[in-house]
């Protein structure tokens, strides 16, 4: 209920804005600064006609295959870190700067090398976020206490037991929290490759709404992109991580 309340007075004081510095004072003009009601308006008129489900759509299944891509790569390249110390030196330093890179930064290489196509933006979403899941894998297993792994050792465990029924279990809280953050990441990314390409999503539909000038087009597509991250967020990923920490006493 608190949320709610805090929400219309955050739409409200929004509308008391547009009101005071369009309306009134004539500061900006209506098509450069965005109202709730107008990006309202848009938002049903792209629900009726089935632009945005669709735009929507595409997105959502764009951002999660690429998504499960970086999952595998960045769990992959996270392990062989924490095994080898030789790629924990040298090769961790490099990654931790290409995650620096802003999304966009990809771009480019993205469609020189696929064409303005959806493995373009895929290639984005990976890049975004594989290696900000990699560091975290790495970091998951290394904050395990080592206690852990000389009693499942003493206990005459083998290395594969270790880390299925010791080191896994450990790390998930953790892990988790990764993947979430590696979630942000592609979503961000995914934004970029379609603001940049010409495939039909919720970021296409965000320059169109610029280049049509229509500033409420583009306040809606990006209140929506804000909303589907929450829900995405809570639904999912902070559920697992509450789950796991109540299953832990925590």
């Amino acid at each position: 209920m608190g949320l709610v309340i805090f929400l219309v007075g955050l739409i409200a004081l929004w509308e008391g804005f547009y009101l005071l510095f369009v309306e009134v004072l004539n500061v900006y003009k209506p098509y450069a600064f965005p109202s709730p009601v107008g990006v309202i308006e848009k938002f049903f008129s792209l629900i009726e006609d089935g632009t945005l489900v669709e735009v929507t759509v595409n997105s959502l299944l764009r951002g999660l295959e690429g998504y499960i891509i970086a999952v595998i790569i960045g769990v992959v390249i996270g392990l062989l870190l924490n095994h080898f110390k030789y790629l924990q030196k040298n090769l961790k330093p490099v990654i931790l700067g290409i995650q620096t890179l802003p999304s966009v930064c990809w771009v480019p290489f993205s469609i020189l090398w696929f064409g303005l196509s959806r493995q373009a933006i895929l290639f984005v979403v990976v890049m975004g976020s594989a290696f900000s899941i990699a560091i975290s894998v790495d970091n998951a297993i290394k904050h395990i206490p080592p206690i852990y792994e000389r009693v499942a050792s003493t206990l005459g465990a083998n290395k594969k037991q270790i880390y299925t029924q010791v080191v896994f279990p450990a790390c998930l809280p953790e892990f988790v929290t990764g993947l979430k953050q590696g979630w942000s990441f592609a979503w961000r990314a995914l934004m970029a490759g379609e603001v940049m390409t010409t495939s039909i999503g919720l970021g296409q539909t965000l320059i169109i709404g610029r280049d049509l000038a229509d500033i409420n087009q583009v306040a809606m597509v990006m209140v929506l992109i804000i909303v589907i991250g929450i829900i995405i967020d809570k639904a999912i990923f902070t559920n697992i991580e509450n789950r796991l920490l109540k299953k832990r006493g925590l």
